[in-house]
């Protein structure tokens, strides 16, 4: 016959000592029951295969490795399993407002001692938060880092846990294993000491041939050992300390200047086996530094500053941010340090971007479908020129969202062939209800990386993913080929863009070249790239720039071309200034200022070609003064080809929601 084997071990409460280990029943009526059917024989022996009565007993027991708070004397333990027996929040501090993590401080034991200088890595809260990690746990730690600080006066160590298991909940083990008592900390102690540890608590030491000086570089003296702190072991309250560190990213320099002065700077990530931290190295130190450091090198870091993180501008999970002093010392590492992990994802499905905050920061990994011709734009705040480029990028959550690079990165890219490209640090933007990326200065791009997600994605987009149907977070006027909020001509005359005095508003519009005033559309302008204002020929073969009040023996041809464009609501009469004129014309302006003077019927012939032409335009409508009457002139701040797919998209969803209005309005 079959049956189920129940034990019933009624008030077990006992505390042996055995072998080392001490081993603890709990308080309570415990009930082992061997899930396994078992066939009982005639004479009513059990099977030799049924578990027994000593190994279930065994199984029930709570164990400690006793001794194992000698890790604070600085003796190697492996996988300490210890107690804690109850845990203090500390604080918040990393912040002026008083925001970041908490951070918790323990009270462990080995069954013999006690320690209450254990801190618990931040990246470990949620086992307290949700009430996995509380009093009377049993837990083995299987990561940790020791290091030392000043308390009154006396250095201590300090445990760090930065992984730990936990075997029993307190809940089961109900109360405090044996009778620890303090341990006693050894006085002989250097302070700038630590270690970390996987499976032991070994220190990490680093043989290099290069000692440092006093700038901050190396120098060929004798070899030397640095012990190395764990990214996630630093606070503002230690000093002395190195890490070994792998550079993810670093941004290029940049400068500033307001009423307090002018200055420059550069930020690089750093990563290590613990975590993350961002660097920010500023004037002296950015010229001693910028050339040095190269991404994807391991470097000896220390003496630098640490102050919370600006999280409105840095993604990395640290509380704190680094910043170089003139004491700062960089050592080029040149061991084996495969044990440095490379650049960290924590990638975001397109599909969730939906739900982020504007401004939020984020990491997202997807195909390019579609990408567009790089585009050049004013900055508003500043008149600067920017290089843009606006990509479409799809992942398996079948959500597609449009990226905006810019500068360098958005001119040197290339989206053929559909490659897989991940960015770090994205900032979400919104536009006429929908949501966009864009990158940022210390964002991180990389394309077709060689992770086991961007493959995934691959087989995914080759198998089934291309032949999708995909819904875009991006709407028109926030990514894909709109840059403003795209209008006919009738739409914006009824929404009365540009009637406001000494405001502009921008829109897009689809529309076709009817014609190109050819008279005076190109013209002899001022050689000096941030001039370019029209010169005066004095005849002399010498050219005269009013606004640099220089005489130049030279020139450079510039377009400013105006045209009519029409679509099927209405026309406007448009500005287009050179960049934007070459790219309708299909000539730069130096080619067709040469063409002018040596055949100027193929000059001619270049105008009649651009006729009829559709294009995308973004333009700036804004109401001026010309001879006592109002007018709204209109300049072209982008032109591209139409993207018929994106277009027809658009057209798609304003069918779809004139539809959804009317059986509104018939119900």
């Amino acid at each position: 016959m079959e049956s189920i084997f129940v034990l019933s071990l009624a008030e077990v409460s006992t505390t042996c000592k055995t072998s080392g280990k001490y081993w603890h029943k709990a308080s309570a009526s415990i009930f082992f029951t061997s899930l396994t059917h078992v066939m009982m024989n005639t004479s009513g022996l059990l099977p030799p295969n049924v578990v027994n009565l000593k190994t279930s007993i065994a199984s029930l027991s709570f164990k400690l490795d006793a001794n194992a708070c000698k890790i604070m004397r600085g003796i190697d333990v492996h996988n300490p399993v210890l107690q804690v027996l109850s845990y203090k929040k500390l604080p918040r501090n990393a912040n002026k407002d008083g925001s970041g993590n908490d951070r918790f401080r323990l009270l462990i034991s080995d069954g013999q001692k006690l320690n209450s200088f254990t801190m618990l890595a931040t990246q470990l809260n949620d086992l307290i938060t949700e009430n996995i990690l509380n009093d009377y746990a049993i837990c083995k730690i299987t990561k940790y880092h020791m290091s030392s600080v000043n308390n009154n006066g006396k250095d201590k160590r300090v445990m760090l846990i930065l992984d730990m298991e936990v075997l029993v909940s307190g809940d089961q083990v109900g109360n405090k294993i044996g009778n620890p008592t303090n341990i006693e900390m050894k006085p002989e102690l250097e302070s700038t000491s630590t270690s970390t540890s996987t499976s032991t608590s070994k220190a990490t030491t680093a043989h290099y041939q290069n000692g440092s000086t006093r700038n901050g570089t190396s120098n060929n003296q004798a070899s030397s050992d640095i012990y190395t702190t764990p990214i996630a072991a630093l606070s503002p309250y230690q000093n002395k300390w190195v890490i070994k560190v792998r550079v993810t990213n670093k941004s290029p320099i940049k400068t500033w200047s307001n009423s307090r002065g002018e200055g420059k700077l550069f930020s690089m990530d750093l990563i290590d086996e613990s975590g993350e931290i961002r660097c920010t190295a500023f004037r002296d130190q950015c010229d001693k530094f910028y050339d040095m450091i190269e991404t994807g090198n391991v470097y000896y870091i220390s003496r630098c500053t640490l102050k919370a993180a600006n999280k409105q501008f840095c993604t990395l999970k640290n509380d704190y941010e680094m910043t170089l002093t003139n004491d700062t010392e960089i050592i080029p590492c040149h061991e084996n340090s495969d044990d440095i992990p490379t650049l960290q994802f924590d990638f975001c499905p397109i599909s969730q971007i939906e739900n982020k905050e504007k401004n939020d920061l984020l990491d997202v990994l997807g195909v390019v479908t579609t990408f567009n011709d790089i585009q050049q734009i004013v900055q508003r705040t500043t008149g600067r020129e920017l290089l843009k480029r606006d990509v479409n990028i799809v992942d398996d959550s079948g959500t597609m969202v449009c990226v905006t690079l810019w500068g360098k990165q958005a001119e040197d890219f290339d989206g053929s062939n559909n490659p897989i490209i991940a960015i770090k640090g994205a900032r979400v933007g919104e536009f006429n209800g929908g949501k966009n990326l864009s990158l940022l200065h210390s964002s991180v791009f990389e394309k077709d990386p060689d992770l086991p997600e961007a493959h995934r994605l691959r087989g995914w987009y080759t198998a089934v993913g291309h032949s999708e149907n995909i819904k875009s977070l991006s709407k028109a006027g926030g990514g894909g080929d709109f840059n403003a909020p795209l209008y006919t001509f009738e739409e914006a005359t009824e929404a009365r863009l540009g009637e406001k005095m000494n405001l502009a508003d921008s829109f897009t519009v689809v529309a076709t070249i009817n014609m190109i005033r050819v008279e005076n559309a190109i013209y002899k302008a001022c050689p000096v790239e941030s001039c370019k204002k029209k010169l005066i020929d004095q005849s002399t073969g010498v050219f005269r720039c009013e606004k640099c009040n220089k005489d130049y023996p030279n020139f450079i041809y510039r377009l400013l071309a105006s045209m009519n464009i029409v679509d099927a609501t209405g026309s406007r009469w448009i500005t287009a200034f050179s960049e934007d004129a070459e790219k309708i014309l299909g000539m730069s302006a130096q080619e067709l200022g040469e063409l002018k003077e040596n055949d100027n019927d193929a000059f001619l012939q270049k105008f009649g070609e651009a006729s009829f032409k559709k294009f995308i335009f973004t333009l700036r409508a804004k109401s001026e003064v010309f001879q006592d009457e109002m007018r709204i002139k209109h300049v072209c701040s982008s032109v591209a080809p139409v993207n018929y797919k994106t277009y027809l998209t658009h057209l798609t969803d304003r069918v779809s929601k004139l539809v959804h209005i009317e059986k509104l309005n018939s119900n």
